[in-house]
């Protein structure tokens, strides 16, 4: 028997492997529980302040400039572009259908119903999110948020509600003007450059977007105005130590807040057109 050949280890080395990944991937489950639950909890103690007593106008009229009037810029412009490009690439193909007038309407509905809620609350993830990880970041490191519990004041009513409350309330006004602007630069690049009859592009406009659409995009950039401001403030607080931590969070707030504006567009899309058909059970006119 000698010359027999044991073949014992091989089985325990692939056992070996597959336990590490189970492992692996059980530890990853248990860490993303831990976030949602900390996340929860964060969001439960915001909304128990939020309240309980309303910040002072002195703490809150910095944070709604910080949002609101300092986002308008960037907000403006980058609706603007985006009804350009839409009209740029949808052009050929209404051509070829001969159905140049109802270029419009497309455009708009875009708009108002998903790239003006999505895009104003994209730059307020990039512009404002970030920026308020980073500062609360920068006070957990230096140990500001312990000086503030230290001297009795409450951190979550006076750094976080402030600002929940400028995101939530200041996002319906950023998207209005990022579909303003997006309708007028489709509009501009329509009419103007690709010569569309304006009676018609208005006439049909007018005919396939309704008050419901601009309803159904006010109403998911209050969700995504609350998603960023809570993740935003949560990486901040829980920043790792040094440089390199504020800058993990700052980055780690922009990408979370993003993936949540798209799950929550989708949910929100569901349930929203689910009850437009409840509502009106014969949908839209196309005639």
């Amino acid at each position: 028997m000698s010359g027999s050949i044991t073949q014992a280890p091989a089985p325990r080395g692939l056992a070996a492997a597959l336990a590490n990944r189970i492992a692996d991937f059980g530890e990853l489950l248990i860490s993303w529980a831990v976030v949602v639950g900390d996340i929860s909890l964060f969001t439960l103690r915001t909304m128990r302040w939020m309240f309980t007593r309303l910040p002072r106008r002195e703490t809150l009229m910095p944070n709604f400039y910080q949002i609101g009037v300092l986002s308008l810029p960037v907000v403006a412009l980058t609706g603007t572009f985006i009804g350009m490009v839409l009209a740029v690439q949808s052009y050929q193909q209404f051509r070829n259908l001969r159905l140049e007038t109802r270029l419009g309407a497309v455009i708009n509905m875009s708009l108002v119903r998903e790239l003006g809620p999505v895009l104003a609350a994209t730059m307020l993830a990039g512009r404002v999110g970030s920026a308020m990880a980073a500062e609360l970041g920068t006070m957990r490191v230096t140990e500001q948020i312990d000086a503030l519990s230290a001297m009795g004041a409450n951190p979550i009513h006076y750094l976080v509600v402030p600002r929940f409350l400028g995101c939530l309330a200041l996002i319906p006004g950023l998207t209005i003007m990022a579909d303003f602007m997006g309708v007028v630069g489709g509009a501009f690049y329509s009419i103007v450059v690709l010569n569309i009859d304006s009676h018609h592009y208005w006439v049909n406009s007018q005919r396939f977007v309704g008050s419901f659409d601009l309803f159904s995009g006010v109403f998911k950039s209050l969700a995504f105005g609350a998603a960023i401001a809570l993740v935003s403030c949560h990486r901040g607080f829980n920043c790792d130590p040094g440089a390199e931590g504020v800058g993990r969070a700052a980055t780690e707030a922009f990408v979370a807040s993003f993936v949540l504006i798209l799950v929550i567009d989708l949910q929100l899309g569901i349930l929203l057109d689910a009850l437009y058909y409840t509502l009106w059970p014969e949908g839209p006119s196309f005639v």
